[in-house]
Protein backbone atom coordinates (compact mmCIF):
# COMPACT_ATOMS: atom_id res chain seq x y z
CA UNK A 1 0.00 0.00 0.00
CA UNK A 2 2.97 2.08 0.58
CA UNK A 3 4.44 1.38 -2.12
CA UNK A 4 1.84 2.26 -4.99
CA UNK A 5 1.16 5.91 -2.80
CA UNK A 6 4.86 6.09 -3.58
CA UNK A 7 4.30 5.54 -6.90
CA UNK A 8 1.54 7.83 -7.09
CA UNK A 9 3.26 10.77 -5.62
CA UNK A 10 6.41 10.16 -7.90
CA UNK A 11 3.86 10.09 -10.97
CA UNK A 12 2.06 13.56 -9.77
CA UNK A 13 5.60 14.91 -9.25
CA UNK A 14 6.60 13.86 -12.66
CA UNK A 15 3.65 15.70 -14.12
CA UNK A 16 3.97 18.45 -12.43
CA UNK A 17 7.59 19.07 -13.29
CA UNK A 18 7.17 18.32 -17.01
CA UNK A 19 4.18 20.58 -17.26
CA UNK A 20 6.27 23.41 -15.76
CA UNK A 21 9.11 22.75 -17.85
CA UNK A 22 6.84 22.80 -21.06
CA UNK A 23 5.57 26.18 -19.82
CA UNK A 24 9.29 27.06 -19.54
CA UNK A 25 10.34 26.19 -22.70
CA UNK A 26 7.22 27.75 -24.12
CA UNK A 27 8.19 30.77 -22.92
CA UNK A 28 11.33 30.82 -23.49
CA UNK A 29 10.27 30.08 -27.40
CA UNK A 30 7.81 32.60 -27.72
CA UNK A 31 10.29 35.04 -26.31
CA UNK A 32 13.20 34.46 -28.47
CA UNK A 33 10.44 34.85 -31.26
CA UNK A 34 9.41 38.13 -30.26
CA UNK A 35 13.56 39.40 -30.21
CA UNK A 36 13.46 38.40 -33.78
CA UNK A 37 10.47 40.18 -34.64
CA UNK A 38 11.52 43.05 -32.99
CA UNK A 39 15.12 43.09 -33.82
CA UNK A 40 13.65 42.78 -37.52
CA UNK A 41 11.29 45.83 -36.67
CA UNK A 42 14.06 48.09 -35.66
CA UNK A 43 15.89 47.06 -39.09
CA UNK A 44 12.75 47.99 -41.05
CA UNK A 45 12.65 51.23 -39.15
CA UNK A 46 16.22 52.23 -39.44
CA UNK A 47 15.86 52.09 -43.34
CA UNK A 48 12.37 53.60 -43.64
CA UNK A 49 14.25 56.60 -41.63
CA UNK A 50 17.21 56.65 -43.86
CA UNK A 51 15.08 56.56 -46.62
CA UNK A 52 13.08 59.32 -45.72
CA UNK A 53 15.92 61.77 -44.79
CA UNK A 54 17.04 60.57 -48.42
CA UNK A 55 13.62 61.90 -49.74
CA UNK A 56 13.87 64.99 -48.10
CA UNK A 57 16.25 66.32 -51.43
CA UNK A 58 12.74 66.01 -53.90
CA UNK A 59 10.42 68.54 -53.46
CA UNK A 60 10.51 72.34 -54.11
CA UNK A 61 8.79 73.21 -50.82
CA UNK A 62 8.51 71.63 -47.11
CA UNK A 63 4.81 69.80 -48.18
CA UNK A 64 6.55 68.33 -51.07
CA UNK A 65 9.90 67.05 -48.92
CA UNK A 66 7.26 65.70 -46.11
CA UNK A 67 5.09 63.49 -48.28
CA UNK A 68 8.29 62.26 -50.44
CA UNK A 69 9.34 61.73 -47.19
CA UNK A 70 6.75 59.90 -45.71
CA UNK A 71 6.22 57.77 -48.61
CA UNK A 72 9.53 56.42 -49.28
CA UNK A 73 9.67 55.72 -45.36
CA UNK A 74 6.74 53.23 -45.96
CA UNK A 75 8.08 51.84 -49.04
CA UNK A 76 11.04 50.89 -47.14
CA UNK A 77 9.87 49.68 -43.95
CA UNK A 78 7.65 47.40 -45.52
CA UNK A 79 9.88 46.16 -48.24
CA UNK A 80 12.12 45.53 -45.54
CA UNK A 81 9.56 43.44 -42.84
CA UNK A 82 7.96 40.78 -44.72
CA UNK A 83 4.49 40.51 -44.21
CA UNK A 84 3.79 37.62 -42.29
CA UNK A 85 6.78 37.30 -40.77
CA UNK A 86 7.60 34.86 -38.11
CA UNK A 87 3.53 34.66 -37.93
CA UNK A 88 3.31 38.74 -37.03
CA UNK A 89 1.40 40.96 -38.55
CA UNK A 90 3.34 45.00 -38.33
CA UNK A 91 2.26 48.26 -37.87
CA UNK A 92 3.50 51.31 -39.03
CA UNK A 93 2.47 54.49 -37.57
CA UNK A 94 2.43 57.66 -39.40
CA UNK A 95 6.30 59.13 -39.64
CA UNK A 96 6.85 62.40 -38.51
CA UNK A 97 8.73 64.84 -39.61
CA UNK A 98 9.91 68.14 -38.21
CA UNK A 99 11.86 71.21 -40.36
CA UNK A 100 14.42 72.50 -37.66
CA UNK A 101 16.68 75.31 -37.79
CA UNK A 102 18.98 73.60 -38.98
CA UNK A 103 17.89 69.89 -39.27
CA UNK A 104 15.22 67.51 -40.28
CA UNK A 105 14.34 64.91 -37.69
CA UNK A 106 12.47 61.99 -38.58
CA UNK A 107 10.71 59.80 -36.01
CA UNK A 108 9.70 56.25 -37.08
CA UNK A 109 7.39 53.78 -34.64
CA UNK A 110 6.39 50.50 -35.78
CA UNK A 111 5.06 47.56 -33.49
CA UNK A 112 3.84 44.11 -34.38
CA UNK A 113 1.53 42.07 -33.10
CA UNK A 114 2.15 37.93 -32.61
CA UNK A 115 -0.26 35.26 -32.26
CA UNK A 116 -1.33 33.64 -28.71
CA UNK A 117 1.67 31.18 -29.04
CA UNK A 118 0.61 27.18 -27.45
CA UNK A 119 3.43 25.14 -26.79
CA UNK A 120 2.23 21.83 -24.77
CA UNK A 121 -1.05 23.15 -24.13
CA UNK A 122 -0.31 26.05 -22.48
CA UNK A 123 -0.66 29.15 -23.88
CA UNK A 124 2.12 31.95 -23.46
CA UNK A 125 0.22 34.75 -24.19
CA UNK A 126 0.35 37.59 -26.99
CA UNK A 127 3.32 39.71 -27.36
CA UNK A 128 3.24 43.21 -29.60
CA UNK A 129 6.87 44.58 -29.80
CA UNK A 130 7.07 47.85 -30.71
CA UNK A 131 10.13 50.04 -31.19
CA UNK A 132 10.63 53.37 -32.20
CA UNK A 133 13.71 55.15 -34.32
CA UNK A 134 14.79 58.98 -34.60
CA UNK A 135 16.69 60.13 -37.82
CA UNK A 136 18.38 63.50 -37.88
CA UNK A 137 18.66 64.90 -41.47
CA UNK A 138 21.52 67.99 -40.77
CA UNK A 139 21.65 70.58 -43.42
CA UNK A 140 25.06 70.06 -45.17
CA UNK A 141 27.50 72.18 -46.73
CA UNK A 142 29.19 70.41 -49.89
CA UNK A 143 31.64 71.25 -52.79
CA UNK A 144 31.79 68.26 -55.52
CA UNK A 145 35.35 68.19 -57.09
CA UNK A 146 35.44 66.75 -60.52
CA UNK A 147 38.10 65.52 -62.97
CA UNK A 148 38.16 66.49 -66.46
CA UNK A 149 41.51 64.98 -67.42
CA UNK A 150 42.31 64.30 -70.86
CA UNK A 151 42.22 60.53 -69.57
CA UNK A 152 38.41 60.65 -68.77
CA UNK A 153 37.66 61.31 -72.28
CA UNK A 154 36.00 57.97 -73.40
CA UNK A 155 33.88 58.17 -70.31
CA UNK A 156 32.59 61.45 -70.41
CA UNK A 157 28.99 60.47 -70.84
CA UNK A 158 29.16 58.07 -67.87
CA UNK A 159 30.68 60.92 -65.72
CA UNK A 160 28.31 63.31 -66.59
CA UNK A 161 25.11 61.36 -65.84
CA UNK A 162 26.36 60.10 -62.68
CA UNK A 163 27.49 63.26 -61.40
CA UNK A 164 23.70 63.89 -62.12
CA UNK A 165 22.37 61.56 -60.14
CA UNK A 166 24.59 61.91 -57.49
CA UNK A 167 23.35 66.08 -57.06
CA UNK A 168 19.96 64.87 -57.55
CA UNK A 169 20.14 63.10 -54.17
CA UNK A 170 20.66 66.25 -52.18
CA UNK A 171 18.04 68.89 -51.11
CA UNK A 172 18.01 72.31 -53.10
CA UNK A 173 16.23 73.89 -50.42
CA UNK A 174 18.31 73.50 -47.39
CA UNK A 175 21.77 72.05 -48.61
CA UNK A 176 24.48 74.26 -49.62
CA UNK A 177 26.37 72.53 -52.87
CA UNK A 178 28.86 73.76 -54.88
CA UNK A 179 30.32 72.54 -57.73
CA UNK A 180 34.15 72.73 -59.62
CA UNK A 181 35.73 70.90 -62.25
CA UNK A 182 39.71 70.63 -62.39
CA UNK A 183 42.20 69.42 -64.97
CA UNK A 184 45.60 71.58 -65.34
CA UNK A 185 43.82 74.82 -63.43
CA UNK A 186 40.41 74.50 -61.28
CA UNK A 187 37.16 76.07 -62.65
CA UNK A 188 34.36 77.04 -59.71
CA UNK A 189 31.36 76.51 -61.69
CA UNK A 190 28.57 77.17 -59.26
CA UNK A 191 30.22 78.84 -56.40
CA UNK A 192 28.72 77.31 -52.85
CA UNK A 193 26.39 80.00 -51.35
CA UNK A 194 27.89 82.56 -48.73
CA UNK A 195 24.69 82.43 -46.20
CA UNK A 196 21.60 81.68 -48.16
CA UNK A 197 20.90 77.67 -48.39
CA UNK A 198 19.86 75.14 -51.12
CA UNK A 199 22.05 75.19 -54.56
CA UNK A 200 20.93 75.43 -58.43
CA UNK A 201 20.54 72.03 -59.42
CA UNK A 202 19.85 73.10 -62.69
CA UNK A 203 22.56 75.50 -63.37
CA UNK A 204 24.93 72.29 -61.74
CA UNK A 205 23.32 70.07 -64.67
CA UNK A 206 23.69 72.44 -67.20
CA UNK A 207 27.59 72.87 -66.46
CA UNK A 208 28.00 69.54 -66.19
CA UNK A 209 26.59 68.44 -69.43
CA UNK A 210 28.95 70.93 -71.01
CA UNK A 211 32.07 69.33 -69.97
CA UNK A 212 34.62 68.71 -72.40
CA UNK A 213 37.56 66.24 -71.20
CA UNK A 214 41.31 67.47 -71.73
CA UNK A 215 44.36 68.25 -70.08
CA UNK A 216 46.29 66.40 -66.68
CA UNK A 217 45.59 66.13 -63.15
CA UNK A 218 46.49 68.64 -61.02
CA UNK A 219 44.58 67.52 -57.95
CA UNK A 220 45.81 69.67 -56.10
CA UNK A 221 44.21 72.60 -57.68
CA UNK A 222 40.97 71.09 -57.17
CA UNK A 223 41.29 70.13 -53.76
CA UNK A 224 42.72 73.61 -52.86
CA UNK A 225 39.52 75.15 -54.56
CA UNK A 226 37.23 73.09 -52.52
CA UNK A 227 38.22 73.99 -49.29
CA UNK A 228 39.16 77.44 -49.74
CA UNK A 229 34.99 77.43 -50.79
CA UNK A 230 34.01 76.40 -47.34
CA UNK A 231 36.08 78.07 -45.41
CA UNK A 232 35.38 81.13 -47.05
CA UNK A 233 31.66 81.07 -46.04
CA UNK A 234 30.92 83.67 -42.90
CA UNK A 235 31.08 81.61 -39.61
CA UNK A 236 28.60 84.66 -38.05
CA UNK A 237 25.61 83.50 -36.47
CA UNK A 238 26.05 79.71 -37.04
CA UNK A 239 26.39 80.30 -40.59
CA UNK A 240 28.35 77.44 -40.97
CA UNK A 241 26.11 73.77 -41.49
CA UNK A 242 27.02 71.13 -38.73
CA UNK A 243 28.21 68.59 -41.65
CA UNK A 244 30.94 69.80 -44.31
CA UNK A 245 32.14 67.46 -46.84
CA UNK A 246 34.62 67.65 -50.05
CA UNK A 247 33.47 65.06 -52.65
CA UNK A 248 36.42 64.37 -54.82
CA UNK A 249 36.53 62.39 -57.73
CA UNK A 250 39.51 61.06 -60.47
CA UNK A 251 40.63 58.33 -62.60
CA UNK A 252 44.27 59.20 -61.99
CA UNK A 253 47.07 59.58 -59.86
CA UNK A 254 48.18 63.57 -59.55
CA UNK A 255 51.28 64.96 -61.38
CA UNK A 256 50.55 68.51 -61.53
CA UNK A 257 49.95 71.54 -59.35
CA UNK A 258 50.45 75.47 -59.21
CA UNK A 259 53.26 77.41 -57.74
CA UNK A 260 54.99 80.24 -58.26
CA UNK A 261 58.70 78.91 -59.86
CA UNK A 262 61.84 81.35 -60.14
CA UNK A 263 62.78 82.29 -62.94
CA UNK A 264 66.71 83.22 -64.88
CA UNK A 265 65.47 86.25 -66.00
CA UNK A 266 64.01 89.36 -64.53
CA UNK A 267 61.38 89.45 -67.34
CA UNK A 268 60.66 86.33 -68.11
CA UNK A 269 56.67 85.23 -66.51
CA UNK A 270 56.20 88.69 -64.56
CA UNK A 271 52.91 90.51 -65.01
CA UNK A 272 53.14 94.52 -66.22
CA UNK A 273 53.33 95.58 -62.69
CA UNK A 274 56.65 93.40 -62.49
CA UNK A 275 55.04 90.49 -60.21
CA UNK A 276 55.94 86.79 -61.19
CA UNK A 277 53.21 84.76 -63.06
CA UNK A 278 51.54 81.95 -61.33
CA UNK A 279 50.81 78.50 -63.10
CA UNK A 280 50.41 74.87 -63.36
CA UNK A 281 53.45 72.90 -63.87
CA UNK A 282 52.69 70.02 -65.08
CA UNK A 283 54.07 66.20 -65.25
CA UNK A 284 52.67 62.88 -66.49
CA UNK A 285 52.35 59.51 -65.20
CA UNK A 286 55.56 57.46 -66.92
CA UNK A 287 58.26 58.18 -64.70
CA UNK A 288 59.66 60.01 -66.17
CA UNK A 289 60.50 62.97 -68.71
CA UNK A 290 61.12 66.87 -68.54
CA UNK A 291 58.25 69.24 -66.11
CA UNK A 292 56.24 71.06 -68.58
CA UNK A 293 53.61 73.92 -68.04
CA UNK A 294 52.82 76.90 -67.08
CA UNK A 295 48.96 76.68 -67.18
CA UNK A 296 46.23 78.97 -65.70
CA UNK A 297 45.44 77.68 -62.51
CA UNK A 298 41.49 79.18 -63.03
CA UNK A 299 41.04 77.54 -66.37
CA UNK A 300 40.85 74.08 -67.47
CA UNK A 301 43.41 73.77 -70.53
CA UNK A 302 44.91 76.90 -71.40
CA UNK A 303 48.18 77.64 -71.32
CA UNK A 304 49.97 81.00 -70.23
CA UNK A 305 51.83 81.50 -73.42
CA UNK A 306 54.98 83.32 -73.75
CA UNK A 307 58.13 83.52 -71.59
CA UNK A 308 55.50 81.34 -69.12
CA UNK A 309 55.16 78.69 -71.43
CA UNK A 310 59.07 77.33 -72.70
CA UNK A 311 59.27 73.94 -74.61
CA UNK A 312 61.63 73.21 -71.88
CA UNK A 313 60.62 74.51 -68.48
CA UNK A 314 64.03 73.70 -67.04
CA UNK A 315 65.48 75.97 -69.36
CA UNK A 316 64.23 79.37 -67.78
CA UNK A 317 62.98 78.37 -64.76
CA UNK A 318 65.81 77.60 -62.26
CA UNK A 319 63.58 76.30 -58.39
CA UNK A 320 60.67 74.97 -56.86
CA UNK A 321 59.73 77.47 -53.78
CA UNK A 322 59.60 75.96 -50.40
CA UNK A 323 56.46 76.19 -49.74
CA UNK A 324 52.94 76.03 -51.86
CA UNK A 325 52.19 79.96 -53.03
CA UNK A 326 50.01 79.57 -56.14
CA UNK A 327 47.03 81.81 -54.61
CA UNK A 328 49.92 83.93 -52.85
CA UNK A 329 49.27 87.72 -52.94
CA UNK A 330 52.43 88.19 -52.40
CA UNK A 331 54.38 86.91 -55.74
CA UNK A 332 56.57 90.16 -56.42
CA UNK A 333 59.66 88.48 -54.70
CA UNK A 334 60.19 84.80 -54.89
CA UNK A 335 59.71 82.52 -52.01
CA UNK A 336 58.79 85.66 -50.42
CA UNK A 337 58.60 85.30 -46.67
CA UNK A 338 54.99 86.68 -46.60
CA UNK A 339 53.47 83.41 -48.19
CA UNK A 340 51.69 81.23 -46.09
CA UNK A 341 53.36 78.38 -44.71
CA UNK A 342 51.07 76.05 -44.95
CA UNK A 343 51.75 73.10 -47.57
CA UNK A 344 55.47 72.68 -47.91
CA UNK A 345 56.70 71.57 -51.22
CA UNK A 346 60.19 70.87 -50.21
CA UNK A 347 59.78 68.34 -47.58
CA UNK A 348 61.47 64.89 -46.09
CA UNK A 349 57.93 62.78 -46.17
CA UNK A 350 55.74 61.60 -46.66
CA UNK A 351 57.72 61.95 -50.09
CA UNK A 352 61.33 63.74 -50.55
CA UNK A 353 61.32 66.90 -52.44
CA UNK A 354 64.07 69.59 -53.23
CA UNK A 355 64.03 72.20 -54.78
CA UNK A 356 64.84 71.56 -58.05
CA UNK A 357 62.35 71.49 -61.06
CA UNK A 358 62.92 67.45 -62.20
CA UNK A 359 60.08 65.59 -62.94
CA UNK A 360 60.69 63.64 -59.12
CA UNK A 361 59.89 66.56 -57.58
CA UNK A 362 57.24 68.22 -59.34
CA UNK A 363 54.96 64.71 -59.60
CA UNK A 364 56.07 63.69 -56.24
CA UNK A 365 55.09 67.34 -54.43
CA UNK A 366 51.41 67.05 -56.22
CA UNK A 367 50.92 63.95 -54.70
CA UNK A 368 52.62 65.43 -51.00
CA UNK A 369 50.04 68.95 -51.57
CA UNK A 370 46.90 67.25 -52.39
CA UNK A 371 47.50 64.65 -49.46
CA UNK A 372 48.22 67.42 -47.12
CA UNK A 373 45.13 69.90 -47.98
CA UNK A 374 42.76 66.97 -47.42
CA UNK A 375 44.27 66.39 -44.28
CA UNK A 376 44.19 69.90 -43.24
CA UNK A 377 40.36 69.82 -44.11
CA UNK A 378 40.04 67.37 -41.79
CA UNK A 379 41.56 68.98 -39.43
CA UNK A 380 38.88 71.97 -39.61
CA UNK A 381 36.31 69.05 -39.44
CA UNK A 382 35.38 68.25 -42.90
CA UNK A 383 34.56 64.70 -44.26
CA UNK A 384 36.28 64.34 -47.78
CA UNK A 385 34.83 61.38 -49.72
CA UNK A 386 36.88 60.22 -52.83
CA UNK A 387 35.84 58.14 -55.54
CA UNK A 388 38.36 56.71 -58.17
CA UNK A 389 37.71 55.23 -61.84
CA UNK A 390 39.32 52.80 -63.83
CA UNK A 391 42.10 50.42 -63.75
CA UNK A 392 45.12 52.70 -63.97
CA UNK A 393 44.69 53.68 -60.49
CA UNK A 394 45.48 50.06 -59.15
CA UNK A 395 48.61 50.25 -61.17
CA UNK A 396 51.68 51.58 -59.77
CA UNK A 397 52.78 54.99 -61.53
CA UNK A 398 54.62 58.43 -61.40
CA UNK A 399 58.33 58.88 -59.95
CA UNK A 400 57.72 56.29 -57.48
CA UNK A 401 55.29 53.58 -58.86
CA UNK A 402 52.89 54.37 -56.39
CA UNK A 403 48.68 53.54 -56.68
CA UNK A 404 47.01 56.30 -57.34
CA UNK A 405 44.04 54.86 -55.34
CA UNK A 406 46.32 54.79 -52.29
CA UNK A 407 46.41 59.07 -52.83
CA UNK A 408 42.49 58.68 -53.02
CA UNK A 409 42.31 56.81 -49.64
CA UNK A 410 44.30 58.82 -47.57
CA UNK A 411 43.04 61.80 -48.89
CA UNK A 412 39.72 59.89 -47.50
CA UNK A 413 41.12 58.81 -44.85
CA UNK A 414 39.38 55.74 -45.26
CA UNK A 415 39.67 52.63 -42.91
CA UNK A 416 41.81 50.98 -45.94
CA UNK A 417 43.99 54.07 -46.12
CA UNK A 418 47.65 53.52 -46.01
CA UNK A 419 48.55 53.37 -42.09
CA UNK A 420 51.61 56.25 -43.11
CA UNK A 421 48.62 58.56 -43.42
CA UNK A 422 45.17 56.96 -41.45
CA UNK A 423 44.61 58.58 -38.33
CA UNK A 424 41.44 57.37 -36.44
CA UNK A 425 41.00 60.47 -34.49
CA UNK A 426 40.05 62.35 -37.41
CA UNK A 427 36.80 62.48 -39.47
CA UNK A 428 36.97 59.07 -41.24
CA UNK A 429 35.64 58.99 -45.18
CA UNK A 430 35.00 56.78 -47.59
CA UNK A 431 36.73 56.22 -50.71
CA UNK A 432 34.41 54.31 -53.65
CA UNK A 433 36.40 52.30 -56.67
CA UNK A 434 34.69 52.08 -59.84
CA UNK A 435 36.17 49.59 -61.87
CA UNK A 436 34.38 50.18 -64.48
CA UNK A 437 31.93 53.42 -66.04
CA UNK A 438 29.03 50.88 -65.47
CA UNK A 439 30.32 51.16 -61.06
CA UNK A 440 30.00 55.22 -61.60
CA UNK A 441 26.66 55.54 -60.08
CA UNK A 442 26.42 53.10 -57.81
CA UNK A 443 29.71 54.65 -56.42
CA UNK A 444 28.33 57.77 -56.11
CA UNK A 445 25.10 56.37 -54.40
CA UNK A 446 27.44 54.84 -51.62
CA UNK A 447 28.59 58.05 -51.03
CA UNK A 448 25.23 59.72 -51.09
CA UNK A 449 24.17 57.00 -48.69
CA UNK A 450 27.20 57.53 -46.63
CA UNK A 451 26.92 61.55 -46.30
CA UNK A 452 23.47 60.79 -44.87
CA UNK A 453 24.30 58.40 -42.80
CA UNK A 454 26.94 60.65 -40.61
CA UNK A 455 24.15 63.40 -40.95
CA UNK A 456 22.47 61.79 -38.52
Amino acid sequence: MTLHRQRGGITVMVIVSLTTLLAVVGLAFTAGLSYMVKSKLNAATDAAGLAAARAISNGNNQTEQMANAKAAGQRFFYANFPANYLMSTATLNDINVVFNTSEVTITVSASATMPTALFGGFSTGPLSPGVLTETKRKDLDMVVVLDTSGSLSGSAANVRSSAQTFLNQFNVARDRVGLLHFSYGAVIDDPIRQTARGFDRTSMNNHIKNYSFTGSTASPEGMYAARKQLNDMPTANNNWSNLRVIVFFSDGAPNSFGTTVKWNSSTDCRDASGNYIPGTITTDDDGSGTPGGLYYLDKQSDDIGGSCTPSDITAKATALPDWYNAHSTATKIWNDPAVAHEFPIVTSSPRVVTNAITYKNVNRAARNLVEAMAAKARDEGTYVFTLGLGASLKTGTGADGEKGEDTLKCMANSADAPARCYNAYKPIGVYCYAATQADLTPCFSKLASAILRISK
